[in-house]
């Protein structure tokens, strides 16, 4: 170490070597409901309403996840109409589907 830095007089490797035993986990409060619906939260020191959990609401009927092998042209076509590529593709195939199903 230079001469220009100060030593934080600890010794680093003891602290990088304990252990955490169950007991000391007696020390911590336990993170109940109440304790989150009394907490202030901030972004950037602005108080904020507690967080909800994130996402989109479910969906009465959710999409499924498949794999489908589509003609390389096919795909460009859906593509190259930009964003929502993936629903114009479903509403084509349920038009289709409806097609087939009132013949």
């Amino acid at each position: 170490m230079s001469e220009s830095k100060q030593s934080i007089g600890s010794d680093l490797a003891k602290v990088d070597s304990h252990v955490i035993t169950p007991e000391e986990y007696d020390d911590a409060p336990e993170l109940t409901e109440a304790f989150f619906d009394r907490a202030v939260y901030e972004v950037n020191g602005v108080p904020m309403p507690r967080p909800t959990k994130g996402g989109r609401p479910r969906a009465e009927k959710p999409k499924v996840h498949t794999g489908v092998r589509l003609d390389a042209d096919v795909l460009d076509h859906f593509k190259a109409q930009g964003p929502g590529w993936q629903t114009r593709i479903n509403a084509t195939l349920r038009a289709a589907m409806e097609r087939e199903r009132a013949a």
